[in-house]
């Protein structure tokens, strides 16, 4: 049982008929993304976001778009509601949180995740996790959760900006792909 209590609007907007995004053939397969961190230190202006830094200078580096980016506390309804706004918007591909995926009892992002999603994708979070278990046996207690809402692709990393590269560059090779799927874009054929 979830030891969280999901109050407010954004658990009733789950009903919202999605608006899938449509693109043409041939159309750049740039992917939009929002960056979310969940920081209770960073929202007081006492840490600088070196992960989110970090989480951008990747996309960017690959080629992506910032559509918006967010440092919030460690605030279950704060952060469902900002990532309920990116996923309803028809602006935002990809949201990507950092930070919030430990033990600690203020780390709630997997929980607020879950919650929005409609569709969990184990394979992309277990990934990360085995990719990060080469650098540090401290993996084995992340709980970083990847899905989907509607066309709207949402991906936990952790908060830390060496881990953040380790597990975006895992599933950088397969979010636009992803993005096509989710989106009714694919074309049936799959990457090699």
């Amino acid at each position: 049982m979830c030891k969280h209590q999901f109050v407010g609007t954004f658990v009733l907007r789950r009903l919202v008929v999605y608006r899938y995004r449509v693109r043409r053939v041939g159309e750049s397969e740039i992917v939009s993304y929002a960056v979310l961190t969940s920081s209770d230190t960073g929202a007081a202006g006492k840490r600088v976001d070196t992960s989110g830094d970090a989480v951008v200078e990747i996309m960017d580096g690959a080629g992506h778009s910032l559509v918006d980016r967010v440092m919030l506390p460690d605030d279950v309804d704060q952060l469902g509601q900002q990532i309920l706004n990116w996923c309803d918007s028809e602006d935002v591909d990809i949201v990507l949180t950092t930070g919030g995926t430990g033990l600690s009892s203020r780390d709630v992002m997997p929980e607020v995740t879950r919650e929005l999603i409609d569709l969990e994708i184990p394979g992309m979070a277990e990934a990360m996790r085995a990719e990060s278990l080469k650098v540090t046996p401290m993996a084995m207690i992340s709980r970083n959760v990847v899905g989907a809402r509607g066309p709207t692709l949402i991906i936990n990393l952790p908060g830390s900006t060496g881990g953040v590269r380790d597990n975006l560059r895992v599933v950088l090779p397969v979010i636009e792909h992803a993005v096509e799927v989710l989106q009714d874009r694919h074309s049936g054929e799959h990457p090699v």
